[in-house]
């Protein structure tokens, strides 16, 4: 296996009395693209918030470049968040702002750069993402694919070594959920970051990943290549699977 980007190690995570990990291992791949997914309720959002350093677990590793993120100070935090990028499920952008400012919102706080600079590298992002034609529209002025476009592109801005996309399909038609996809794919194998998608959309997802992370009562069942999912063995997986293909 490549070089590991993220490692998740021995974690444990309860709210409320409920427990939601309970030795909780993965390990995500550099540079791939990796999909986790599991049932409503199972934990994977929570999953990004540990990486991004938002939620602490109870106990366990959360490792980045080696560096165990639960240990570190508010600064250095700071720091290594500046090696990500996120996608929400709502696209989180600005109404008040068109889709330049959106874009461009990331080099304005975060860098020094010129306005020179700056509107080179947000026509570049809008250029990959199709919609260098849309830069003067407002966020209610877009559709939700659009939208999705507008988001990847701000969260692509600083480079990221590593994107997070958060359910980043959810409201879309399946025409457009296909077309989301093909780009999610054309970027990342354009940029080469890692991609972590925690994902419902089963199976659908599947023609992205490049692993699958099944996550089941609390813990990764099984880490596997789209090609060996029904050798896996795995009943709730090939159950949904199942299931959606008769519905399609």
């Amino acid at each position: 296996m490549s070089e590991i980007a993220v490692k998740l190690s021995n974690i444990k995570k309860s709210f409320g009395g409920q427990v939601v990990h309970n030795d909780l291992n993965l390990e995500i791949p550099k540079g791939k693209t990796s999909v986790i997914v599991g049932h409503s309720g199972a934990g994977k959002s929570v999953m990004l918030k540990y990486i991004l350093g938002l939620v602490t677990p109870d106990s366990g590793e959360v490792l980045l470049e080696g560096k165990d993120i639960t240990k570190l100070k508010q600064r250095e935090l700071y720091e290594i968040r500046s090696k990500f990028g996120v996608l929400f499920q709502g696209a989180a952008l600005l109404d008040s702002m068109n889709v330049y400012d959106n874009v461009a919102l990331p080099l304005r706080e975060k860098t020094k750069l010129s306005e020179d600079a700056i509107k080179k590298g947000v026509m570049e992002k809008l250029d990959l993402m199709g919609i260098a034609s849309s830069i003067h529209k407002f966020p209610a002025e877009l559709s939700g694919g659009m939208q999705k476009r507008v988001g990847l592109a701000r969260a692509l801005q600083r480079q990221p070594e590593i994107v997070l996309f958060d359910e980043p399909t959810t409201g879309l038609d399946p025409e457009t959920t296909h077309n989301i996809y093909k780009l999610f794919k054309k970027t990342q194998k354009a940029l080469g970051y890692t991609a972590i998608i925690v994902s419902h959309d089963i199976p659908k997802i599947f023609a992205i990943a490049d692993h699958i992370a099944v996550l089941f009562e609390g813990s990764i069942k099984d880490f596997l290549t789209p090609d060996k999912i029904e050798a896996s063995g795995n009943e709730w997986l090939n159950k949904l699977i199942k299931i959606e293909k008769e519905v399609i």
